[in-house]
């Protein structure tokens, strides 16, 4: 299905994708503004050296703002599978919310209908993994949070897009926080660096463990995001890897 797009608002703000890679990310944001158009403004601006291809306001109208092909600017500092320069590898789009530091209202629904027609309409053109169609806070947990544990990850995936599975219930069992350490979390890491965060396999489960736990937890398991690998945690992080394709 194609999507109705609006192309009167070009950012100068991207260049040549770098690298022999091809586009295999999606990478999903909030604007982390109260207003569409002050977003919109900002990614337009060149002072602001920040872009993304497309924005998606409150209303579900769509806005591109980098052609495909280019490199737009909104990954910053991340990482996922190894691989540091998520912008040449992406494709980035913002959807209008405040974020949490402004009460982080739920996502309407007409906004996200708006926003699984895009997908479906860009996964259609590039051979994009659903394993990597990801969260801004999944390539970069220690700086960000969104687009957010309201995020409907299960209904996108319900329609085809993304890597999801259902997550385990909450309940007791053993968990790891930070400060514990030894061989447990150090498997714990390695399944997390397997799915692709970039995380260390130091057997400590410092603040950086932490921080990517939060990450996959507002992604994967939405219902409780405490940074706590609890038995909820680690399940649908068992179930998530074996979900993936073979090979």
């Amino acid at each position: 299905m194609s999507v109705a797009v609006c192309r009167d608002h070009a950012s100068p703000n991207h260049g040549e994708r770098r690298g022999s890679g091809p586009v295999d990310i999606l990478l999903l944001h909030y604007t982390g503004m109260e207003r569409a158009e002050d977003a919109l403004q900002l990614l337009c601006d060149r002072k602001s050296e920040v872009s993304a291809h497309y924005l998606i306001d409150e209303e579900g109208r769509v806005f591109q703002l980098v052609d495909e092909h280019r490199r737009a600017w909104h990954a910053g500092v991340s990482s996922w599978k190894g691989e540091t320069d998520i912008n040449s590898r992406s494709i980035g789009i913002e959807i209008a919310n405040p974020g949490h530091d402004s009460g982080y209202p739920d996502f309407p629904g007409i906004q996200m209908d708006a926003t699984i027609t895009l997908c479906q309409d860009i996964l259609s053109r590039h051979a994009i993994p659903p394993e990597r169609v990801l969260a801004h806070s999944d390539v970069a947990p220690s700086r960000k949070a969104d687009p957010g544990e309201k995020f409907p990850w299960a209904r996108l995936a319900g329609e085809g897009i993304g890597h999801f599975v259902e997550p385990a219930p909450i309940g007791g069992g053993r968990f790891f926080q930070e400060g514990d350490r030894g061989e447990p979390v150090e498997a714990l890491q390695s399944m997390l660096a397997l799915y692709g965060y970039g995380i260390g396999i130091t057997g400590a489960c410092g603040t950086e463990t932490a921080q990517v736990i939060t990450a996959f937890q507002r992604h994967f398991r939405p219902e409780r995001v405490d940074g706590v690998a609890d038995e909820s945690t680690i399940t649908t992080l068992h179930r998530l890897l074996k979900a993936l394709p073979q090979g």
